[in-house]
């Protein structure tokens, strides 16, 4: 199989390489993402699109783990947005998710809390009860490259599809 976007020797159906993949995204794959064999060495955005297409770069997006604080209650919830902007965690989500502070969740947090490796996060597969914020522009995009729960390797999931996960809400401004 070829993989829609990016140069990659080896891609397959997600349903297809399931085993390889954490086991919470593993249950969550659908029959459109493409799973791509990547060098974990490269996983970070700019050595990623060196290696696989300097196309990429538009047509990858990164998933981070926010915590919002109100009083003690602690809420968790996923941002997805292009590799090229950033999330707007002091504006956008700390408002979006009604908590007074909102910052980056400690790496043991999103690790512990996903099931899946650090610098792979992905929102397929995310615990249910979690808000995925997503950047308008992730939907718009016919394919974008993201986590696949593990440093190795990548999914490619068309954008409507990432729209549609559970707990996904559209959140303009997100990603400045």
């Amino acid at each position: 199989m070829r993989a829609p976007i990016g140069n990659f020797e080896e891609a397959h159906p997600a349903t297809d390489v399931r085993d390889l993949l954490p086991a919470t995204v593993a249950a969550a794959v659908t029959p459109d993402m493409v799973f791509v064999d990547t060098d974990p060495a490269k996983a970070d955005t700019a050595d990623f699109v060196a290696a696989y297409g300097p196309e990429l770069v538009d047509q990858s997006a990164n998933c981070v783990v926010v915590a919002g604080k109100r009083g003690q209650d602690i809420t968790l919830a996923a941002c997805l947005v292009l590799s090229t902007t950033r999330v707007d965690v002091n504006n956008a989500v700390r408002k979006h998710l009604g908590v007074r502070k909102a910052s980056f969740a400690p790496m043991d947090t999103a690790v512990g809390e996903t099931g899946m490796e650090y610098g792979g996060i992905t929102p397929v597969g995310l615990p249910a009860h979690w808000p995925l914020l997503i950047d308008p522009a992730v939907a718009a995009t016919p394919y974008l490259v993201i986590g696949s729960g593990a440093r190795r390797g990548k999914l490619i999931v068309p954008g409507k599809t990432l729209a549609a996960l559970p707990g996904a809400a559209l959140l303009e401004g997100l990603g400045i």
